[in-house]
């Protein structure tokens, strides 16, 4: 019961030491992660060689041979390898730690449904030559322009109908392959309101250059108030080619 306990508390201190949101934010925080790691790193490394330099430098004070170490010499005042062994330590721990976080951190990013009570909003990208086509739960198609709402995780289900394209949104580090035949997927969530580009990142032909998309982030009411509209063109939509099928068959 304690080891159960204690496998609790353990992974709900790592529940919030791993960082959630946006994948924007996300990577921005492995980002500086590893920046500031790394720099510490170089500092300490770089701070004892100017050190040991200093120390062991020519100088007419010191003589040439003042307690120089020589080829061949073993070092003494070691502490028995206690310094050899505190300083693996250290960075083993440091290793471990750093690829167990960023770990976890990835597997929210692939899968972030356990993180979120709100469910996504699903729609559809399909490629084509040299465009993009994007369809919404209701039916409505779109090209050219994808549009979502502002803080709410949209998970984009991508394919393609003819050769190979990459689905990609730099800006909210959103990418995915676009495969014919297959479905691929991957989310995004925008924080804050604006325009957005989407490219191609598969050479798909001679357009692929010209194979872009603009995302609109939008206000929640405002996304609401659009998209009902959409579904009353979808109806109308699907009312007039019911109406020509009719027509055709009479």
């Amino acid at each position: 019961m304690i080891a159960i306990d204690s496998a609790l508390h353990w992974a709900n201190a790592l529940a919030q030491v791993v960082p959630r949101g946006t994948r924007a934010y996300v990577f921005d925080r492995i980002y500086t992660v590893f920046l500031l790691l790394g720099t510490l790193v170089g500092i300490v490394v770089i701070a004892y060689m100017l050190h040991k330099a200093y120390k062991y430098r020519a100088s007419r004070a010191s003589g040439d041979d003042y307690d120089r170490p020589e080829v061949g010499e073993l070092p003494e005042g070691g502490g028995g390898g206690r310094k050899l062994f505190v300083s693996f330590a250290l960075s083993a721990i440091i290793v471990i730690s750093l690829i167990s976080w960023t770990y976890f951190t990835l597997l929210y990013v692939e899968n972030p449904d356990d993180a979120t009570e709100e469910e996504p909003l699903e729609i559809e990208v399909v490629g084509n030559q040299f465009y993009w086509e994007f369809v919404y739960p209701n039916g409505y198609t779109e090209r050219g322009t994808l549009r979502v709402p502002e803080d709410r995780r949209v998970q984009l289900t991508v394919t393609s109908e003819d050769a190979f394209h990459n689905f990609g949104i730099p800006e909210l580090r959103a990418k995915a392959d676009a495969i014919p035949g297959e479905e691929t997927s991957t989310w995004m969530m925008a924080d804050n309101t604006g325009t957005y580009e989407a490219h191609c990142y598969e050479l798909c032909g001679s357009g692929h250059s010209y194979m872009d998309a603009t995302v609109e982030v939008m206000e929640p009411a405002d996304y609401q108030e659009w998209y009902a509209d959409t579904q009353n063109e979808s109806s109308a939509t699907d009312e007039t080619a019911s109406a020509s099928v009719a027509l055709a068959e009479v």
